[in-house]
């Protein structure tokens, strides 16, 4: 089975969640994104796809891919990933990150990743609360590389960003 876009996909593990770390159970909650897994193993690339993931690479793809949802009677359902038993569609929207098994994680189209790092000289004032807008480029990409910003560099981001 192909895809004429999109990878196919299986949960790292075989597990929708990762609720439980070193044997204590985090939460028991589906609702909450912070549980979900988010590293997928590549099962199929897509029809046509010349790009440098290959089958058996790992993908970080985002948190709603292998959540399960409830329809509006309440019963338990999977998203618009699902194609059957583990498998899953992953449009290039929906990954972020990609790496053989046991390399380095390299960034995927512009996605990049930003340590938040704690500089009390920049931050934004809001009565009550303070928001560090400082991190560093744990993972850069090509366009921000053009730039001249690379790994290591220290750069402003958006909150919530």
């Amino acid at each position: 089975m192909k895809s004429p876009h999109g990878f196919i996909v299986t949960p790292k593990g075989d597990v929708r969640y990762n609720s439980v770390q070193n044997g204590l159970i985090m939460s028991t909650s589906k609702e909450d994104a912070k549980n979900s897994n988010r590293i997928a193993n590549v099962v199929e690339l897509p029809i046509g796809y010349t790009g440098p993931v290959k089958i058996g690479d790992e993908l970080v793809v985002h948190h709603n891919v292998f959540k399960f949802y409830n329809d509006m009677k309440g019963r338990e359902k999977s998203g618009k990933s699902f194609i059957k038993d583990s498998l899953f569609f992953v449009d290039s929207e929906q990954w972020f990150m990609f790496r053989t098994p046991g390399s380095d994680w390299q960034t995927h189209d512009r996605f990049c990743f930003v340590e938040p790092k704690p500089i009390n000289n920049f931050f934004i004032k809001v009565p009550g609360v303070e928001f560090h807008l400082v991190g560093q480029v744990a993972y850069s990409n090509l366009e921000l590389e053009r730039l001249g910003i690379y790994k290591g560099d220290y750069v402003g981001f958006k909150p919530e960003s």
